[in-house]
């Protein structure tokens, strides 16, 4: 039987208010490609008529947008709003709070991971093109070694791996991967500070393991190139949390 306000069980609905109509038709508009990262919405006139909305209406709808990262605005400039498509940084900070508010130890993380690129490497190996064999080979000629000269080896490790998921070509395991990028990296570096620096041989032995992944992927061997990228993934975990496995989150985010 309907309530008074016309639902059954008395719980009404709530009507979504203009602004949130309002930002719902931009970011549509933003998710379908008519407004592209970098563009600026059009000034405050043009979108108030367009809407038939008051201006306080719109910049509460611009206010929305802004707060989910999709657009940029800065104060006193007369340019207006801009498009900011973000990426999958917009969830890492939250998902890191989570990750840390939930007990997660480094071991946890890992395992995810362990679940994520050996697909993702299965898919390079099936569908990937040379220019992304050759971008992957150039940082494994450049990037990756200057991490190691340098001392950032994490960083530049980290990089090639989130690289490599990006070049898949899957949406999804981008966005989990670089949601769990920047805790990976930490830990990473993590690790070396606490008694595990890289070595020439065990730089070396990297190297080698990277490498044979390249041959695979550019066999077209997609079963050979997520056993070998799992084997190496469970190779480094067992290396990186030896002495470190219950290790939370929280005491690497820092």
């Amino acid at each position: 039987m309907l309530g008074p306000d016309g639902v059954g069980g008395g719980t009404a609905v709530r009507s979504p208010k203009t602004a949130e109509l309002v930002a719902g038709t931009l970011r549509r508009m933003v998710v379908d490609g008519q407004l592209k990262d970098g563009d600026f919405l059009p000034n405050e006139a043009e979108l108030m008529a367009h809407f038939g909305v008051s201006r306080p209406t719109l910049r509460e709808a611009v206010r929305v947008l802004e707060s989910e990262r999709l657009v940029e605005v800065r104060r006193g400039s007369r340019t207006g709003a801009r498009v900011r498509v973000p990426g999958p940084e917009i969830v890492a900070r939250p998902a890191g709070l989570l990750l840390e508010l939930s007990g997660a130890t480094i071991a946890d993380l890992m395992t995810a991971r362990a679940g994520i690129e050996p697909m993702a490497a299965r898919l390079l190996a099936e569908s990937g093109t040379d220019e992304a064999f050759d971008e992957l080979d150039q940082m494994l000629a450049d990037h990756v070694p200057s991490g190691w000269q340098t001392g950032r080896l994490a960083e530049t490790t980290g990089d090639f791996h989130q690289r490599l998921v990006e070049l898949s070509g899957n949406a999804t395991l981008t966005i989990i991967a670089g949601m769990l990028q920047e805790i990976t990296v930490r830990h990473t570096a993590f690790a070396f500070k606490e008694g595990r620096p890289v070595s020439k041989a065990d730089f070396d032995k990297l190297m080698r393991s990277y490498q044979r992944l390249m041959q695979l992927l550019r066999s077209g061997d997609g079963a050979a190139a997520e056993a070998h990228w799992r084997t190496h993934l469970d190779v480094a975990r067992n290396l990186m949390l030896e002495g470190l496995e219950n290790v939370k989150v929280r005491d690497v985010m820092g």
